[in-house]
């Protein structure tokens, strides 16, 4: 199951790089492109004052992340 949802864009460069690293990590998540779902991309604004910032990462206690490192949300999840 997954520990996240991470809204992202498919241009965005940090959104790949991010993507790699949990996957070669073996850290499950949700990507949903905010591009392609309206609502995400409101959420998105609304966490990051207004603008459509990815990677953004929310989790499941419902605190998110703007760009965060790998072991920033390794961390989080650890906590």
């Amino acid at each position: 199951m997954a520990a996240f949802t991470m809204y992202s864009t498919p241009w965005c460069g940090y959104c790949h790089r991010l993507k790699g690293q949990l996957k070669r990590a073996g850290i499950e998540f949700t990507e949903v492109d905010i591009e392609q779902v309206p609502d995400a991309a409101k959420l998105v604004e609304q966490i990051n004052n207004g603008n459509q910032t990815v990677p953004t990462v929310v989790f499941a206690d419902g605190t998110a992340m703007t760009n965060p490192s790998i072991a920033q949300v390794a961390e989080k999840l650890a906590a």
